[in-house]
């Protein structure tokens, strides 16, 4: 099934590739991604670290080279290398080690999907785990050296960890995108949604506003308890210090947390366009496993149903003809009809059982193929519609159930069309054509439970009388007099008249007539 074109970016962003790219060329991406993504959150929760512990967060000075030395030299850079590489280099590779299936190609089992749309939670629970261990040891160690510093490094180190923790799990869910939607093609994500968007949105108030409002806070009563700066300085510092983290770093959670809802909203108004645009063909990549991944799995479902329709209302209209189809939806049929003026023609082929009989079945068919494609593609060009297939001949109507301006003129032409195109595209066939009109019944004949659009009157059964008597007759084509009298001047003109007979199952006589040339 067609994605939606490059320009579109099937998974929300060019970052991630398509949807078709080799499953090694996805690994190497996912990867790189998430290396980039998880470094740049700790560095990110390192800068937020130093900034409340140097200049926001009042109390002693952890930084102190004389008290402090070995803790800022030793054990934070050690412990920092060993949680690089732990949450880092092995969280990515084991991340990669669930998502073999992808690589590989195939389809997961329901515990893989579930496995895939669960991890980035995993890889930030792992950054939870080492940032309380971070925190415990760092602590730990501070409070032994200042049992006054264990407030101010417990928040620094917490708030720092916090940040990190919510960027982990919104930058690592969009490198792992491309894994995603290879699981959601697998599964409903009504029944293995993981997330929300309600806890995007949570995710993104903590950091945003409860990590810095608590840290405003927890400074206030740092100034009620324990006033290191009596003229205020120190206060306003911190204010302003977290006034600036929160807009830098609050703004960049948000763009995250409203790109991740946004693309996915974006990428099904791109396969709506393509809808309007009269692409049904078109299919969206579903990659979130949120509610927006229900909305792209609904829309895909919703452009099956439209396809399928479509479908059946061309078989529909390759069955009774367009016109009839398109009457049967705009309104309810019911069993009945109207008169109407109509002109008909019959056509019918010379000699089909000699032709039978000489010939394979399957010749016979393409023949007769080859045969109704010319008149059906002339009897649509001059408005008409078939109405019936009857073995080897065809009813044609012209003002039913729409009506038609010239329906005499019309139905006399076609039937000239036709004789001309058989000559040259089917002349291993020739055919009886009889034109007539005048006032019938058109509407849907049987029962209830199944019935047909035709026409019944003295007009069609003019029609096969005259097709009848044009085998015998140059030129194979006669029409009513009364049919040439009501066309066009122009069309008329092209007809001259003969002899008047009396049709086998009529008491009036006809006059005949045939085309000029």
């Amino acid at each position: 099934m067609p994605q939606l074109s490059r320009s579109v970016a099937p998974l929300g962003s060019r970052l991630l590739g398509d949807t078709s790219e080799s499953p090694r060329r996805r690994r190497v991406r996912v990867q790189i991604l998430l290396t980039i993504f998880l470094l740049a959150a700790n560095l990110i929760g390192a800068l937020i670290v130093g900034v409340l512990v140097s200049v926001v967060v009042p109390g002693p000075d952890v930084l102190r080279l004389d008290r402090y030395w070995w803790v800022n030299f030793i054990v934070i850079p050690v412990y920092v290398a060993c949680a690089f590489a732990v949450g880092v280099l092995w969280g990515t590779t084991r991340a990669l080690r669930a998502l073999r299936w992808a690589i590989e190609d195939r389809t997961p089992t329901r515990q893989e999907q579930v496995t895939t749309l669960s991890m980035p939670w995993q890889l930030t629970k792992m950054q939870i785990v080492l940032w309380t261990c971070g925190l415990a040891l760092i602590t730990t160690i501070d409070g032994i050296i200042d049992p006054q510093s264990i407030p101010k490094v417990a928040f620094t180190i917490g708030a720092g960890g916090t940040v990190v923790c919510a960027f982990s799990y919104l930058l690592s869910e969009f490198a792992l995108r491309p894994a995603a939607a290879r699981a959601l093609e697998a599964g409903d994500p009504r029944r293995i949604r993981i997330a929300g968007v309600m806890g995007r949105s949570i995710l993104s108030w903590i950091l945003g506003t409860g990590v810095p409002v608590s840290g405003l806070m927890i400074i206030a009563i740092f100034s009620f308890i324990r006033p290191y700066a009596s003229d205020g300085t120190q206060l306003a510092i911190a204010i302003l210090s977290l006034g600036g983290i929160t807009l830098v770093f609050g703004l960049l959670l948000t763009l995250l947390g409203g790109f991740a809802t946004t693309a996915p909203i974006n990428n099904v108004r791109s396969g709506m366009a393509e809808v309007e645009r009269g692409n049904l063909d078109v299919q969206l990549a579903v990659y979130d496993g949120t509610e927006l991944g229900e909305l792209q799995s609904g829309f895909n479902r919703m452009a099956e149903g439209v396809r399928d329709r479509e479908k059946i209302r061309d078989l529909f209209g390759r069955h009774v003809g367009q016109e009839v189809a398109e009457a049967a939806l705009t309104k309810n049929p019911e069993l009945g009809g109207e008169e109407r003026e109509i002109a008909v023609f019959f056509i019918d082929l010379v000699g089909s059982t000699e032709l039978a009989a000489s010939r394979p079945p399957t010749e016979v068919v393409e023949l007769l193929n080859r045969f109704f494609d010319v008149v059906v593609d002339v009897v649509d060009e001059h408005g008409g519609f078939i109405n019936k297939f009857e073995g080897d001949a065809a009813l044609a109507i012209f003002g039913a159930p729409g009506d038609l301006e010239d329906h005499c003129g019309s139905a006399l032409a076609a039937a000239r069309t036709i004789s001309t195109r058989l000559l040259d595209e089917v002349p291993e066939c020739s055919a009886a054509v009889g034109v007539a009109s005048g006032r019938a019944v058109a509407g849907n004949v049987g029962a209830k439970s199944r019935f047909e659009y035709t026409v019944i009157g003295d007009p069609v059964n003019e029609a096969a009388r005259l097709s009848e008597l044009a085998k015998n007759s140059p030129g194979a084509i006669l029409a009513s007099k009364n049919t040439v009298d009501h066309a066009s001047t122009s069309e008329a003109a092209r007809w001259k008249f003969g002899d008047s007979v009396t049709l086998r199952g009529r008491s009036a006589e006809t006059v005949l007539a045939c085309p000029t040339s």
